[in-house]
């Protein structure tokens, strides 16, 4: 496997009559808190000089990318929302610091293009903007230093059984927004690459777009399975109009047992039905609010 685009997923050949996406982190591994609080949140910290409330804007970042509805989301966005959600704090406006100029990040992040690094260095290219080009930089910064240092973080217990058991029964994706040479490294360290068809990352567009382009028109939408850690994923299968199994946060083990034990199962057999996985989905978006504590 090496890097994809659009044309690789649009090339795909079922060799099964059922398709499953699966995202990775935070859904199969157990990546994000460690990848957010130890290199995004200080990173953040140390390029716009937020020092003066590094406290605030942590509980900010954590809150939007590990506890919120917009968990998961691509890196511009949570970044652009966290900003957002910080200048609205009583204790940050109290403060007095100097927060960052939001409008050129945006712009880019509603612009409508896949959010990733090649995108935002053409805008920075196209615009000669100083706040994209600081962002930019800040993306580059994160990468690098989750790829030089970062420990291998094991898959979630029952996580391997399960992509295991999905091979051998229906044709299976990576579907994420995380840069796809990131997914690549951590797939292919733990030698799990040749579980899944195909790697998709934040390159090849959102991930309902990367559901369209695999599995648009090969399979019955109800043959698409989507199992996902986070709201952008039931947001990816409902526009992809598709099922979905969601990996709650704090209960990963226990949802990969239950997906193991049963739903996989109901699933192949066209038993997954909407009352079930409405329930499921009630039990995953309560977790995950909208508003934050301090609001």
């Amino acid at each position: 496997m090496g890097v994809y685009g659009q044309d690789d997923l649009r090339r795909l050949v079922p060799a099964f009559d059922v398709f499953c996406g699966v995202d990775s982190d935070g859904c199969v591994f157990d990546s994000m808190t460690i990848k957010q609080c130890d290199y995004f949140h200080p990173l953040i910290i140390s390029f716009w000089h937020l020092e003066p409330v590094a406290a605030a804007l942590r509980e900010t970042a954590e809150f939007v990318n590990l506890k919120s509805m917009w968990r998961g989301r691509n890196r511009f966005f949570t970044l652009l929302k966290t900003f957002e959600l910080l200048a609205e704090r009583a204790d940050v406006q109290a403060s007095g610091a100097i927060l960052p100029d939001t409008v050129a990040l945006r712009d880019y992040v509603h612009s409508g293009v896949a959010l990733g690094n090649p995108t935002l260095a053409a805008a920075v290219a196209d615009t000669g903007n100083p706040e994209l080009r600081r962002v930019l930089d800040w993306s580059v910064a994160v990468s690098d230093a989750i790829a030089r240092r970062t420990e291998p973080i094991p898959p979630f217990e029952g996580a391997l059984e399960a992509l295991r058991r999905i091979a051998s029964v229906a044709d299976s994706m990576v579907v994420s927004q995380t840069p796809e040479a990131a997914l690549l490294s951590e797939w292919r360290h733990h030698r799990i690459e040749g579980l899944v068809r195909l790697i998709a990352g934040q390159e090849i567009g959102t991930k309902a777009e990367q559901i369209r382009l695999a599995a648009g028109g090969k399979y019955p939408a109800s043959r698409i399975l989507l199992i996902g850690d986070a709201p952008g994923d039931l947001e990816a299968a409902q526009e992809a109009g598709v099922c979905f199994y969601p990996i709650v946060p704090g209960l990963e083990v226990e949802c990969w047992a239950r997906f193991n034990d049963d739903i996989l199962e109901r699933f192949l057999g066209g038993q997954y039905d909407k009352a079930l996985e409405q329930a499921l989905i009630a039990e995953f978006t309560k977790r995950l609010p909208s508003h934050p504590s301090w609001s």
